[in-house]
This record gives structure tokens, sequence and C-alpha cells, in this order.
């Protein structure tokens, strides 16, 4: 019997939802935008699934921030559903599932770039592989935001949905922190575990 292959399941599953979410977005200009990551980044998962695979704790965490980018490009992130839930239950003054986005934008990274430190450079666990990892989610951040401002001067008001401000001045600085809390809490949270599939020794 052959041996279940989850990467390419959730790649499989990945694929049928990214089509989904193509029916009938907001618009496609912005769908185009927001799932452009999932673009980049599958292919290069593919190329190097054979020679470098990786745990599956960090497949899983990449599949679940593939559904949040299409969520985000299908409606929007100012305009998706589970915002308005939020804002209700929490009674917030605005949709913050883009927040969820940018938590995310420095959660999974994170859990990526530790591996591949782990695994290709002379780091071990430690106070300076947390604080590389968590530099280079920040680095992410601030450049996602300059991709954001290049969008906006290049479309103008067409990049109006894709940078989903909502009149927030402290939007960009905001999206840069929950990057930040998601690299320092995915660490926090889910190192052992990765450390366990990678085999190593916990320190």
């Amino acid at each position: 019997m052959k041996k279940y292959n989850e990467p390419l399941a959730l790649l499989l599953c990945g694929i049928v939802l990214l089509c989904l979410s193509a029916i009938q977005p907001h618009d496609y200009t912005t769908w185009w935008l927001e799932i452009m990551p999932i673009l980049i980044a599958a292919p290069i998962l593919i190329a190097t699934y054979k020679r470098h695979p990786l745990t599956p704790l960090v497949y899983r965490l990449l599949f679940a921030h593939a559904l949040i980018l299409m969520l985000g490009g299908h409606y929007t992130y100012a305009e998706v559903p589970l915002g308005y839930w939020m804002q209700d239950w929490f009674e917030f003054t605005r949709n913050n599932y883009d927040k969820i986005g940018h938590l995310a934008q420095g959660f999974v990274p994170a859990m990526l770039f530790r591996e591949l430190l782990l695994r290709h450079s002379p780091l071990h666990q430690g106070k300076l592989l947390f604080t590389l990892v968590a530099a280079s989610c920040l680095a992410v951040s601030a450049s996602y935001e300059l991709v954001e401002w290049a969008a906006a001067v290049l479309l103008g008001q067409g990049a109006d949905a894709f940078l989903g401000t909502q009149g927030d001045t402290w939007d960009t600085q905001s999206d840069m922190l929950m990057a930040l809390i998601g690299a320092l809490s995915a660490q926090l949270l889910l190192a052992n575990i990765q450390d366990k599939q990678l085999h190593l020794k916990t320190a």
C-alpha cells in the first residue's frame, strides 16, 4: 500500500481552493495581488521537495497561510466576513481580518526561517537563532509594506482594496507589529514541536 503523502494532499487541496477563490472575487486585480505569494512559493516548494523536504509542521503552516491569502484575495481584506464577525464580537471600529494576515506573515515564516537556519547554517537553538528569526520576519513584513506602497503608486485607487488601510493612519506600523508578535509567539509555542520533527535534542 502506498504511503500517504501529506504535502501532495495539501498541494492538491490548495489548488482546488485557489481555483474556488478565483470564482467571482471582489475584483481580479486585488485577487492576483493577494495570491501572488502563493504562486511564487508553491513552485519553489515543489522544486525543492525531493532534495530538501520540510517538516510536516511547516507544510501545514504554509497551507494555512495560503488559505488566509485566498480569503483575503477573494473578498479583499476589508470585506472578509470573519473580520466583520470579529468586529461585532469584540466591538472593533473596523474589519481586522488583515491583522490575522499580518500575524500569519510573522508566525508562518518564523517556523520556515527557523527550520532553514537549523538545517543549513551553524546556528542552533538559542537566543541568537530566536533573534535572527524574528528579525527576518520583520524584514519580510517591511518588504511587503514596500510592495503595497509600490502598488499604491503604480495603480492609484485601483490598489485601495489591496492596501486595506481602511483609513487607519498607523496601519503600516500595526501590520509590522502583528508580524513581530506572530514571529515571537510561533517560536515560543512551536519550537519544541519543530525540534522533535527535525530530530533535534531540545535545549
